[in-house]
């Protein structure tokens, strides 16, 4: 979704002023996009020149583990493989064949001897899209105070790395790291205000919505927006502000009370017809759709889009995208091309004809048809998730969309600011 360039500036901006930078891989070592590993966590640690600590599931094996390794030392594309943790490790006699094993045919010391932990779900519970946010634990095991329970799962968590991680050999490992050549931006040249005036941008932040890249939020700070969260269960109405940004998470599971805000929903959807800039990914596409049916049960969303969505079994779109611009819309040119990932179980029934669309999508599912991007007013939503590293002019183009907002509504008959201004008008 980024270039390499900017990545690399990207990741040692946040490292800077730390002792170790610790980046969770993902999938298998040398997944990435395609047969050649495009993209993949061992792509990424050349590019950024980490070592690899690697971890590896040895249920049921012994010396085949040291096979495997030996065969992740030389494969391509060469990673810097400086350690080994062992996971799911049956006993003390099991992990001393492995741990031998490994030793002797691969020359990599052990780091972690991480024995089974019982029922994983019971420790971190899981769902469609993967683990319980921290945001929900605590709802989703049937009790109160999720910060508390969480705090206890940080406390089980430490103390089995407490035991069975090699934490100085880690430390040592991570210390081999060279130094990334090129020095450190704090800020990306790019990242000026885009407005004289600071506007104001709402963004759903709550329990529902927790998937934002923190870029997306820094780039609309940067370009000189002021960032209001608001709660898509608790609150009842939009805060005054001058564009609204929705973010993923999973409104499925909580469709049933966000359908029950019904103030909310009215508030957004009064807010859209007024002009008001809306941008929303994914869980926010589903919110702003006008119905979804989870679990045989349909529940009304805010309406924005005419489009009603169905929860599959199984994903409906699922990896790196690729779209094309081929129709106006508030947030994007023309003719340019948007770059993101898609993870999503909802699909709609149809696109009816009525549903504006504005990308045409190259790679991955979209809303399917090769279609994706709805479009009605000042609102767009998408099921990509785009980053705001790879999609230069969102956030600028977000700010100027709330800046001609709040010009419109604040300079008329000295109008209530904001959204009060657009409900008066409605």
């Amino acid at each position: 979704m980024v270039e390499p360039g900017v990545v690399r500036r990207r990741f040692a901006s946040h490292a800077a002023g730390s002792d170790i930078a610790v980046i969770e891989g993902n999938r298998g070592l040398f997944d990435g996009q395609d047969a050649d590993g495009t993209h993949s966590t061992a792509a990424l640690a050349g590019l950024l020149g980490a070592p690899v600590a690697l971890v590896v599931c040895v249920q049921k094996m012994t010396r085949t583990t040291a096979a495997l390794i030996r065969g992740c030392l030389s494969f391509p594309p060469r990673a810097d493989i400086v350690g080994v943790i062992l996971n799911k490790v049956a006993g003390r006699r099991h992990a001393d064949i492995v741990s031998s094993a490994v030793t002797k045919a691969c020359g990599l010391p052990v780091l972690g001897v991480i024995p089974r932990l019982g029922d994983d779900a019971a420790l971190i519970p899981g769902r469609h899209l993967g683990l319980v946010t921290p945001a929900e634990w605590g709802l989703a095991m049937g009790c109160g105070g999720g910060r508390h329970r969480l705090a206890g799962l940080d406390a089980r968590l430490l103390a089995v790395a407490g035991r069975h991680l090699d934490v100085e050999g880690l430390i040592a490992a991570a210390g081999k790291a060279a130094p990334l050549a090129g020095g450190v931006e704090r800020r990306d040249p790019a990242e000026t205000p885009s407005v004289k005036k600071r506007v104001r941008i709402a963004y759903f932040k709550d329990r529902v919505f927790t998937f934002y890249y923190p870029e997306n939020l820094e780039a609309l700070a940067a370009r000189g927006a002021e960032l209001v969260g608001v709660s898509s269960l608790d609150d009842d109405s939009l805060p005054d502000a001058d564009a609204l940004y929705i973010g993923g998470g999973f409104p499925e599971t909580h469709a049933e009370r966000l359908a029950g805000n019904r103030p909310m929903m009215d508030s957004v959807r009064a807010a859209s017809d007024a002009g008001l800039p809306i941008y929303a990914e994914c869980g926010g596409l589903i919110y702003l759709s006008r119905s979804i049916v989870f679990q045989g049960v349909r529940h009304p969303m805010a309406g924005v889009f005419p489009v009603d969505l169905l929860m599959h079994p199984r994903p409906a779109g699922h990896g790196y995208t690729r779209a094309r611009v081929d129709r106006p819309n508030p947030f994007f040119a023309t003719g340019s091309e948007i770059k993101g990932h898609e993870f999503h179980y909802s699909a709609p029934r149809l696109i009816p004809r009525e549903a504006r669309t504005c990308l045409r999508v190259e790679l991955g599912t979209g809303l399917g048809d090769r279609r994706d991007g709805l479009v009605h007013g000042n609102a767009m939503a998408c099921f990509t998730h785009i980053h705001a590293d790879g999609a230069r002019d969102w956030a600028a183009r977000m700010v100027s969309q709330a800046a001609t907002f709040a010009e419109k509504w604040r300079g008329r008959h000295a109008a209530p600011s904001g959204l009060d201004a657009a409900a008066n008008q409605i």
